[in-house]
């Protein structure tokens, strides 16, 4: 679901992943036209990273470090 939002409305991916600065930062550059494949492209590169970072902290925890 967060991919969706990613490609459709790059800025909410940032509020979804707790990251409101970059939220806002994603908002000003979708407003412009040509700015919307790059706002696009960071949500998806940065929710990739979020689920990387999910993964490698329930792995930590599973080990108990």
């Amino acid at each position: 679901m967060r991919l969706l939002i990613a490609l459709i409305l790059p800025w909410l991916t940032f509020f979804t992943i707790g990251r409101p600065f970059a939220g806002l930062i994603c908002l000003i550059l979708q407003v412009t036209l040509i700015g919307w494949l790059p706002a696009a492209i960071w949500a998806v590169y940065a929710l990739g990273q979020y689920n990387t970072d999910r993964k490698i902290a329930a792995a930590l925890r599973r080990n108990g470090r």
